[in-house]
Formats: structure tokens, C-alpha cells, sequence
């Protein structure tokens, strides 16, 4: 069994950012890319989407407690930890749009995007003891809503 303090000051923190990269990064890339057809513009937007994201959680995570009381550890220790797993979650699925080839780059990020979603349920899983299967459907509806809002973004 891991340890309580292993939990809150590396696990969670690294969570946070893993989720939060891994869904709000998803609208900007899938808008662009749907409303260019320009794989590389996506990329482009992905790659600075995830950068700022990172830096953004990363001083969110830092700032919101001292560790102290909470007992979460060191506000700056957790901050890198939420920021680069932020840009981990982020620059993942930004990276298909490498490909030159409009379609071969949606699909291949919508399917790194499916991976991120089970692999983001197994980690919630075996860290945290929740339900796979209940993990994978909220995460999914959160990747889903913040998809289609994207699509209609990015096809207006």
C-alpha cells in the first residue's frame, strides 16, 4: 500500500496535471485544427498550449497552500510536479499533428486521446482506489464535452 504522504505530495499533484493537460488543452488544438485543416497550425497551438498550461498549473498548484497545514509537502515541489505533468497531459496528443496529412493527424490524436483517457483511469485506479470503470466515464465525459465544444469552434 503506498503511503499517505506519497499520495498527496506526488500523486495527486502529478493527477492534477496529467488530467488537467490531458482536457483543457484538447479545445484549442481541435478547434484550430478543424477550422484550418492545418495539421501543423494545431501543433503549433498544442505546443504553446501545453507550455502555458504547465507554467499555469504549475504556480496554481504552488500558490494554493504552503504544505504546512495540509500536509501536502512543499509548494514548490508539487508545483513542478502539476506543471510538467500538465505539459505531459497536453503535448501528447499535440504531437500526431507532426503528421503533414489532415486526416492521418485527427485521427492518430483522436486516438492518442482515447489512450491518455484509459491510461488517466488506470492511474486513478491503482493510486487512488477508485472504480476503473467509473474513473474512465467521468474522465471520457470530460474529454467529450470539452471535444465537441472544440468541433463547434472550430467549425463555425
Amino acid at each position: 500500500m503506498l503511503s499517505e504522504e506519497f499520495l498527496l505530495q506526488r500523486a495527486q499533484p502529478a493527477m492534477v496535471g496529467l488530467i488537467d493537460g490531458s482536457l483543457s488543452t484538447l479545445a484549442p488544438i481541435f478547434a484550430i485544427a478543424l477550422h484550418t485543416h492545418k495539421p501543423f497550425d494545431a501543433f503549433i497551438a498544442g505546443v504553446a498550449t501545453a507550455i502555458g498550461a504547465g507554467i499555469s498549473m504549475a504556480f496554481s498548484e504552488g500558490l494554493s497552500d504552503t504544505g504546512q497545514q495540509t500536509g501536502r509537502g512543499h509548494p514548490a515541489v508539487r508545483g513542478a510536479i502539476t506543471g510538467v505533468g500538465t505539459f505531459i497531459g497536453g503535448i501528447l496528443h499535440t504531437l500526431p499533428f507532426l503528421i503533414p496529412h489532415y486526416r492521418a493527424a485527427l485521427i492518430a490524436a483522436v486516438i492518442v486521446v482515447a489512450l491518455e483517457l484509459v491510461a488517466l483511469a488506470a492511474l486513478r485506479w491503482k493510486f487512488f482506489e477508485t472504480s476503473f470503470a467509473r474513473s474512465f466515464v467521468t474522465v471520457t465525459l470530460g474529454g467529450v464535452s470539452i471535444v465537441a465544444v472544440s468541433a463547434l469552434v472550430g467549425t463555425a
